[in-house]
């Protein structure tokens, strides 16, 4: 898959996703270190597709239990 630049882009993801979030959790859960992401340089975000959906796919077990 591909790489998703920056929060704004990463929310429309998620909400394609069937995971809405808003960007102060996004912020948070960066600050925390707990989202997978890369910081190439900069302020640039980038996240990996693969590693989103993987941790989509995390967060909704942790959900269940």
């Amino acid at each position: 898959m591909g790489k998703i630049q920056g929060i704004p882009k990463l929310l429309e993801y998620l909400e394609q996703r069937s995971c809405p979030m808003t960007e102060e959790q996004i912020e948070q859960l960066l600050s925390e270190r707990t989202i997978p992401h890369a910081r190439p340089y900069g302020d640039m975000i980038l996240f990996d597709e693969d590693h989103i959906e993987w941790w989509i796919e995390e967060q909704r077990k942790t959900d269940k239990q």
